[in-house]
């Protein structure tokens, strides 16, 4: 805080100019990509009544068929599959992270799953494909690309961000609360489910809120192991797109000289519904977390 009548230094001074600038600049950027967003997509919704997207059931811009529900319920389909597989490994992460860890442990394994948290979704797309879809055609009789294999490499995507995320919000669980229980008799085990859980289940809520969201923006994973074929339904033995695919096809078969029609329009539109979604869910997730702490059951 500057004191009234006295000089700012002039590092200082254009330290502050500095970080002032970046973050206009970050405001500028993201208020540029948001603007493009609805442009086109007003463009599109004045070749395109919205009412088509809600109507038809089949997603074919080649032919003219925007129908929004089967990359809706590839999206939806992929992204449950992977929170159902990464919430539970990644609570119980967090809870031997925060809990049952010895300290030099904890050092160890806290950065790793950091590292873990930002592996390239290309390289786990890779991993799906070469290893995970050959075992469940074996094992299940499954196709080669299914929606079910992309969706488990994007839980194990999600397991370190939970456990990471899980972990700090029952560290800021107060000691006193494991102490008192302790102090009635509850054995380890009794304080962590009836003390530690209760008390931090805003951060895992929002842990599970920001999973969400980065699950259904995964583009590698579904592109490589889902095969990108938009099926409306939740087979999840059989290939899938999602909006992310879209997008992505969109943005390999557009040349620069290649003049803007509904189909190019539309991945705009499908970009445009990810940042709604995206944002909802981590308005959800703040709000979570700024909300009042929540009290051990009595």
């Amino acid at each position: 805080m500057q004191v009234r009548g006295l000089a700012t230094p002039p590092r200082e001074r254009a330290i502050h100019i500095a970080l002032m600038a970046g973050a206009g600049l970050t405001i500028v950027v993201s208020a540029g990509l948001l603007a493009v967003l609805v442009f086109e997509s007003v463009r599109f919704f004045g070749d395109v009544a919205p009412s088509r997207l809600a109507a038809d059931t089949v997603w074919a811009p080649a032919a003219g068929r925007f129908g929004l529900w089967p990359l809706l319920a590839g999206t939806l389909l992929t992204t449950l599959i992977g929170v159902g597989f990464a919430l539970p490994l990644g609570v119980l992460a967090a809870i031997y992270v925060s809990e049952l860890a010895p300290p030099r442990v904890r050092r160890l394994l806290v950065p790793a799953l950091e590292l873990l948290a930002g592996v390239p979704g290309v390289v786990l797309g890779y991993f799906a494909l070469h290893a995970l879809t050959p075992a469940l055609a074996q094992s299940l009789g499954l196709s080669r690309l299914n929606a079910l294999s992309a969706g488990l490499v994007i839980g194990v995507m999600l397991v370190p961000m939970i456990a990471v995320l899980g972990a700090n919000a029952m560290q800021r669980v107060p000691l006193n609360l494991r102490e008192a229980a302790y102090a009635l008799g509850a054995s380890r085990l009794t304080t962590i489910l009836r003390v530690v859980l209760p008390t931090a289940r805003r951060g895992i809520v929002a842990a599970l809120l920001l999973a969400t969201a980065r699950g259904a923006g995964e583009t590698m994973i579904v592109a490589i192991a889902a095969g990108h074929v938009p099926r409306l339904g939740f087979d999840a033995t059989q290939p899938t797109a999602t909006l992310t695919t879209f997008v992505l096809d969109v943005s390999m078969r557009t040349g620069a000289t290649t003049a803007p029609n509904a189909a190019y329009r539309a991945a705009f539109v499908c970009g445009l519904l990810l940042v709604a979604v995206t944002i909802i869910l981590n308005v959800l997730a703040q709000r979570a977390l700024a909300s009042r702490p929540a009290q051990a059951p009595r």
